[in-house]
């Protein structure tokens, strides 16, 4: 059985991933000819495909109910938020929930993916052009997932991901022209990419410290609203199972506030929330976990 350290980290670099560097490159030169074609409509459009990704898909189904299920939803909402986040360009659901848990049974130690303790850009972006986090061993996917690979519409859609780009693509292309495919695909999936990897990088450097735990997780504010409340990284390493991120009244959690107007029409239960004390000067040192629980994963049909 190959070990994780084996596996991530910078020292586990073979040379560069050539598929993901000419992918990267073509959405970054994509990106940036997008401000040649100035079109209100197709920005607009742009603006709500990066919630539709980066909140619904990355931040509440990748990240708070698929790796750490903060929360319970039905099955076929489970779904609909999952095909979201596979609009990031971020891999499928199996690959992102592997290694982000992963990531926090190593944060900041030896094969955890993408720490800055490897260096800042390693963090950000490295890891994904010369690491090995999309081409995971099916002996690591089957210990990280178990949940996740025993359902055979993860699994699809983890094989699949891709479509789903391409079919918005598409569907752009021919309601709006190019402008609506600069932006609404090229300019939004490298924002939120980038909006993603801060997480792993800028607030594991920058931002204070609520709670004391064995990484250099951080709260930083402006990560915080360019990832819908992801930004709140130290509350989060604290209490990875909570499904709320912003802890104090300051701390704005767009995620949060939609999956709690989730609960109120009866789409989201058995919500778990960490709460922080009212007195500062009463928070208890808190300390990261060894291991991601995912006991209480639900039940795969």
């Amino acid at each position: 059985m190959v070990a994780v350290t084996d596996i991530y980290g910078r020292k586990s670099a073979k040379g560069l991933n050539w598929i993901t560097f000419i992918a990267m490159t073509a959405f970054h030169i994509g990106a940036v000819a997008a401000f040649f074609y100035i079109d209100y409509g197709a920005m607009f459009a742009a603006a709500i495909l990066w919630w539709v990704s980066g909140s619904l898909g990355i931040g509440i189904a990748y990240h708070r109910l698929l790796t750490h299920r903060g929360f319970k939803t039905p099955k076929w909402m489970e779904y609909f938020l999952t095909i979201c986040g596979t609009l990031a360009l971020e891999g499928g659901p199996i690959f992102w929930v592997a290694t982000h848990r992963i990531h926090h049974q190593h944060s900041d130690k030896e094969g955890d993916p993408h720490t800055p303790r490897e260096g800042a850009w390693w963090a950000h972006m490295g890891w994904i052009m010369f690491g090995k986090a999309m081409h995971h061993d099916t002996d690591v996917l089957t210990r990280y997932v178990p949940d996740l690979s025993k359902d055979k519409f993860h699994v699809a859609l983890t094989n699949w991901h891709w479509v789903t780009q391409v079919v918005v693509g598409l569907a752009l292309l021919a309601f709006g022209g190019l402008p609506y495919v600069l932006w609404g695909v090229f300019f939004r999936t490298t924002f939120g990419l980038h909006a993603t990897w801060l997480v792993n990088s800028a607030t594991h450097m920058w931002g204070y410290k609520t709670f004391r735990t064995r990484d250099d997780s951080r709260n930083l504010w402006w990560v915080g609203l360019l990832a819908f409340g992801e930004g709140w990284h130290n509350n989060h390493h604290a209490h990875p199972v909570s499904m709320r991120h912003g802890l104090a009244w300051y701390e704005f959690d767009l995620n949060y506030i939609q999956i709690k107007l989730m609960e109120t029409v009866g789409l989201a239960w058995d919500l778990k929330i960490a709460r922080r004390p009212k007195d500062a000067a009463e928070i208890v040192p808190q300390e990261s976990p060894d291991a991601v629980d995912i006991s209480d994963a639900a039940p795969v049909m």
